[in-house]
């Protein structure tokens, strides 16, 4: 509400502040670290595993290049976000200028919609793997692959771009974000006049988005276990091959929309502190990235192959 009682609009060069964590003195240099190991092992975890990736052509498979899609998004959640924090924990520095507090709210939502999409294809080439094991590699092609995780990037950034055009000429009264990181609706809530094309744009897009791709994950996901359980009455090992092929995927998606869903829930709860809630709602940006590329590495065999190829290769390297 004290944002609101600012009544002449703010002129350019508009610096915000964001109104972060609380964090008790002393406190800081412990969130710090904290954080800094977070952002530390989301860089060694996905950056190793596109790495490896990258350099190891027998990886140069769709499950693996579409992985490396979904690492690299992981990568641009946790970066648009972590070091402002840690800069925000160890020097108390809150505040940020308009365009940096716009590109941060972009990338955030970007990566929010990307993965999504991501694990959509995703979803797809496992479902073509399980229901069309023979004719698998004549319909995931080299140009269809590419073709998919381009349509995925493209489908979040139009998205995305369409969502911060309206924000185009909308004046600001207020400086203080009311959040952790920037995003749309914590800019827009500064604004001097209501927005509704932007808060229709934005809800119908939200459910619109998630209920889509909730949908298409599910069909695959009911053909993939109906084609497994046929398949199986012939070959048992067909069943097994079948869920450790789709069980890192669901597991992903299911975190994803766990923390998601947390967010939700938690406003549901007045008695939570700030804190807290401003907790939950950075989970979907630390935890999918910290933990999906030890979902991969520990279940994919080889993945996990190339990866202690790799470092036995840099331990002990040829004469």
């Amino acid at each position: 509400m004290d944002n609101l009682t600012m009544v002449t609009p703010l002129k350019q060069p508009i610096v915000f502040e964001l109104e972060g964590f609380h964090v008790a003195q002393g406190y800081g240099p412990f969130f710090f670290f904290l954080a800094l190991l977070n952002y530390t092992v989301v860089l060694l975890g996905n950056g190793v595993l596109v790495c490896v990736i990258i350099t190891d052509n027998s990886l140069h498979r769709p499950m693996f290049l579409m992985l490396c899609h979904l690492l690299v998004c992981d990568l641009l959640g946790a970066t648009a976000v972590l070091p402002r924090l840690m800069v925000h924990f160890l020097t108390g520095q809150k505040r940020i200028s308009y365009i940096p507090a716009i590109a941060q709210a972009f990338c955030v939502h970007t990566y929010a919609v990307a993965v999504l999409a991501i694990l959509t294809v995703m979803a797809y080439d496992r479902y073509i793997a399980v229901c069309e094991p023979l004719r698998y590699h004549s319909i995931m092609t080299s140009t269809r692959l590419h073709t998919c995780c381009a349509l995925a990037w493209l489908f979040a950034l139009v998205i995305i771009i369409v969502l911060f055009i309206t924000h185009i000429n909308v004046p600001f009264c207020g400086r203080t974000i009311q959040h952790v990181y920037c995003s749309n609706r914590a800019i827009l809530n500064l604004a001097c006049v209501p927005t509704p094309v932007n808060n229709i744009y934005g809800l119908l897009t939200f459910w619109a988005v998630n209920a889509v791709i909730f949908l298409l994950i599910a069909f695959s996901y009911i053909r993939i276990f109906h084609a497994s359980l046929k398949q199986g009455h012939s070959d048992s090992g067909t069943r097994s091959r079948a869920f450790q092929t789709c069980a890192p995927h669901l597991v992903v998606y299911s975190l994803f929309e766990i923390a998601s869903v947390i967010i939700v829930i938690s406003h549901r709860f007045p008695s939570l502190t700030q804190n807290v809630k401003k907790f939950f709602s950075i989970l979907f940006i630390i935890v999918p990235p910290t933990i999906n590329p030890f979902i991969y590495g520990l279940v994919s065999k080889d993945l996990r192959s190339s990866i202690i190829n790799h470092l036995t290769a840099r331990v002990h390297p040829k004469n």
